[in-house]
């Protein structure tokens, strides 16, 4: 993208500066859970800093503090803070777990932005702890300045935490490296029904140790042991590090909660006291929102919705998905008549509704998870869309079928769907000659993850869609280790001259997997 005003490794010295004020295996025990309000001193931020809701002329900034404080933030193009401007946050305090937001506004489009944080004492403001660093770029106004950003998901999954003998999440210090203008996290944030042991044994010998916290030594419950979950992962320094430099766009899925979850669902679980599905998913957004900078429109019942559309610049329009939320229950999936489906009807007519009215080249659908990768609940009970019957769409695929047969005939072009979910990586091409249901335009659907979980096989397919899987890198067992495995991240990059928009499957440690170019305003490629 010549024409694109890039800054190589924008603000390291500001970044390093705000995420080396912790340990990095772990913070002190004080910190890893409710903040002490009777701490002497000035208030302090050792969890770092973060941003989301990126727009060309907006963001919002996240911070936490270890007693009630005032959030002072201050921008500016330069790391020197000359000329700086100061945004006057909230009084944050136990009543959101100390995280705060501040947003930003007139901020100039496409460019790079450092910011500061301080945290003032809410009774002396000359009493201030030490500022927290951060930059992002904002999105940007010409389409000749391209995009390109990252996504995974499956974070702290499946037994495997932070592990201070191989630095913690390396991942994300190799995502960081690649300065992408932001990073799209694909669900399972964060493993609240996975408890970690303090070591567990390799098939090779080897122990994997995990830092441990009070709430990651059960399954999450009440409101506090979900916010323990979502700062568990703050704990790392890798993970911070990347917050300072990359913004994020956040959508969640099942482990935000508890496994395989739907609304209405009772658990028969003994490791619950807590039965109703609807309580325990309550607390968890609540978290959830207390833990991301994510700024969320309201349902019709006036409560924030996970599911939204963010604008990146005139190239890319990112439509970030719940397929969670609004489900119905897993179930064998056969219904011939289904009108709830993985979305609901209210979602699936906003989703059809801001495809047709969006302008931008590209339109990524952000699933949390994949359509025609079978994946069981259970003997009999399917927990995604497909059910392996490659038959006519039935059960949640009638929902997908309306969709696709919708995005045909309004001449919705550019979209691709990307995934996480399965905890491998691959490419599928769906095409309607070899599907059973053929009333919609060839797409393609990829897969990354996970960045900090265990390993699975590849998913077998469902023929009702067409979809041929191009390319797979998966492991031939199940739970395989960070230490015994790559984690995996995708890439996206839309070149602001040709608008060409490039996937590249990547492995961690460098190696790019699988890559493939799309053609703006082309079908069937």
């Amino acid at each position: 993208m010549p024409h694109r005003p890039r800054i190589p490794s924008p603000g390291r010295r500001t970044v390093l500066r705000g995420s080396l004020l912790v340990p990095a295996a772990a913070l002190p025990a004080a910190a890893a859970s409710a903040p002490a309000l009777a701490l002497a001193g000035r208030p302090e931020a050792a969890w770092g800093v973060q941003v989301g809701s990126v727009t060309a002329s907006s963001a919002l900034v996240w911070v936490r503090s270890d007693r009630p404080a005032r959030m002072l933030v201050e921008t500016s193009a330069t790391e020197s803070f000359r000329r700086a401007r100061s945004w006057y946050g909230p009084l944050i305090g136990p009543g959101s777990d100390f995280t705060g937001t501040t947003p930003l506004y007139g901020l100039p489009a496409g460019e790079q932005v450092h910011y500061r944080v301080t945290l003032a004492d809410p009774g002396d403001p000359r009493r201030t702890g030490k500022p927290v660093y951060g930059t992002f770029r904002t999105a940007p106004a010409r389409r000749r300045d391209g995009v390109r950003f990252l996504w995974s998901g499956d974070i702290a999954g499946q037994g495997w935490g932070i592990n201070p003998d191989i630095g913690g999440y390396r991942v994300y210090e190799e995502m960081r490296r690649l300065d992408p203008d932001f990073f799209l996290c694909s669900g399972d944030t964060v493993y609240a029904d996975g408890p970690l042991q303090p070591s567990v044994p390799l098939p090779d010998g080897r122990i994997w140790r995990n830092v441990m916290t009070e709430e990651k030594a059960k399954v999450a419950e009440t409101l506090d042991e979900y916010r323990g979950n979502f700062r568990y992962n703050l704990l790392d320094r890798n993970f911070r590090r990347f917050n300072a430099q990359v913004p994020s766009v956040v959508q969640w899925d099942d482990h935000e909660v508890r496994n395989n979850w739907y609304p209405g669902q009772i658990l028969d679980d003994a490791r619950y006291t807590e039965k109703n599905v609807d309580i325990l998913a309550a607390r968890s957004a609540r978290a959830f929102h207390e833990y991301f900078p994510v700024s969320t429109p309201h349902g019709s019942a006036r409560r924030s919705r996970m599911y939204r559309v963010v604008h990146h610049g005139p190239l890319l329009d990112v439509f970030v998905l719940d397929m969670r939320s609004h489900r119905n229950r897993n179930s064998p999936n056969r219904q011939a008549d289904d009108t709830t489906g993985i979305l609901g009807a209210e979602q699936l007519r906003w989703l059809k509704r801001s495809l047709a009215e969006s302008r931008a080249v590209w339109k990524v659908i952000a699933a949390d998870m994949p359509l025609g990768l079978v994946v069981p609940d259970g003997a009999t009970d399917f927990e995604a869309v497909a059910q392996g019957d490659p038959g006519a769409p039935l059960g949640r695929e009638l929902q997908i079928a309306e969709l696709l047969r919708f995005i045909k005939h309004r001449k919705v072009t550019g979209t691709l769907w990307l995934t996480a979910d399965v905890h491998y990586t691959s490419a599928q091409h769906y095409a309607p000659e070899q599907a059973a249901f053929k009333d919609f335009a060839p797409f393609w659907e990829f897969v990354s993850g996970p960045l900090a979980a265990g390993g699975f096989p590849a998913n077998a397919l469902d023929g009702t869609f067409g979809p041929d899987r191009v390319f797979v890198r998966a492991p031939e067992r199940a739970n395989v280790s960070p230490m015994e495995s790559p984690q995996f991240f995708g890439e996206v990059e839309i070149d602001g001259d040709s608008a060409d928009l490039t996937v590249r499957l990547r492995a961690e440690g460098g190696a790019v997997l699988f890559t493939k170019v799309l053609r703006p305003g082309r079908t069937g490629q």
